[in-house]
């Protein structure tokens, strides 16, 4: 049963709806007037799933330590019904939460990376980095790259890392938070030389990007479920550094401080955007500007989805996705073996 409560909100299943609900309420009252936020309350609504080395729907995971000083851990995500002989793309893999909420062993992106192994299928790498606003600019983007290069140069043996995983045909992949997170770490990659790691491609969900000037869509969905303004406000002014504003280039990623992007080395990038998402200005101009800086990129659009719309299987739109990027990542790697 679905229904649609306003114009800019879409018809939506009950448990959708009520999953939005709950989140909305649990984001609200983390955040505190002081520019903290209670991680008490959102260990309470987070439930995680501890690693399993035990397959469970055909996918075994296992908890890696990339730096201990700073709690720097990945979740990898290896499919168990793949022939050992065929070799498996990596995807490095960055989870929402406006940078300050959520985790990599949380309920709902275990379930998310557990889809993505086994439907693509490949190996995936969920990063836990660091959380605002304990932790600032641009301390997830050093988490994001530093795992990228403990891929490259750490023995695979020493973390059953599986043998057939092919470190040449890397992905980078987040949603909001995580895809502005992705975006910048393949950024910093194309600048720089590994002896393994080949970053290949991008998948970028709903990234999250922001600037001083509302966009029309930001406008028209200011009290959207998730990222109303209200909360995007509180979120960048808790990742940024002490008198910064949201055009920074770590926020406005096209805007007026960009980063010159025609001789980086740039992976191939798969742009999701939802009709219903307050961000989708931003994310169609972020896929325009790596077009216009001579960068491969698609866009994919989902009118009726919402923010985060594929992280409820329930939503038709969610299935959809998984195929797409399913068909993303086997076409970008087919180029590369060519």
């Amino acid at each position: 049963m679905s229904t649609n409560t306003s114009a800019n909100t879409p018809a939506l299943p009950w448990k959708t709806k009520i999953a939005l609900s709950i989140l909305s309420f649990v984001t609200d009252n983390l955040r505190r007037s002081d520019g903290t936020v209670n991680r008490r309350i959102l260990n309470f609504f987070e439930p995680k799933v501890p690693a399993n080395k035990i397959p469970v729907r055909g996918v075994k995971t296992s908890d890696v330590i990339v730096d201990a000083n700073r709690n720097l851990w990945f979740r990898l995500f290896t499919p168990t019904e793949t022939p050992t002989d065929i070799s498996l793309p990596v995807i490095v893999f960055f989870h929402g939460g406006g940078f300050s909420l959520l985790s990599a062993d949380g309920k709902a992106y275990d379930f998310v990376c557990r889809r993505f192994a086994r439907k693509f299928p490949a190996v995936i790498v969920s990063v836990n980095y660091r959380l605002t606003p304990e932790h600032k600019f641009p301390s997830q983007y050093d988490d994001g790259f530093d795992t990228l290069k403990f891929l490259d140069e750490e023995e695979s043996d020493k973390f059953d890392f599986p043998a057939n995983a092919d470190l040449s045909r890397c992905f980078v992949a987040g949603d909001s938070a995580g895809g502005n997170l992705a975006h910048h770490v393949a950024v910093r990659a194309g600048k720089a030389e590994f002896k393994r790691v080949r970053v290949i491609g991008q998948i970028s969900i709903q990234p999250f990007f922001g600037g001083e000037e509302m966009t029309e869509s930001e406008k028209r969905m200011v009290n959207a479920p998730l990222i109303s303004m209200a909360r995007t406000d509180w979120m960048w002014k808790a990742f940024l550094p002490e008198g910064e504003n949201r055009d920074h280039e770590a926020v406005n990623v096209s805007g007026p401080r960009a980063v010159d992007l025609t001789g980086v080395k740039y992976p191939e990038t798969m742009v999701v955007v939802g009709g219903f998402d307050p961000l989708q200005d931003r994310q169609r101009e972020f896929y325009k500007w790596l077009r216009r800086s001579g960068k491969e990129a698609k866009l994919l659009e989902y009118p009726n989805a919402i923010h985060a719309f594929y992280v409820f299987p329930e939503v038709p739109e969610s299935s959809q996705f998984i195929e797409e990027a399913m068909d993303f990542v086997h076409r970008v790697c087919d180029k590369v073996t060519k």
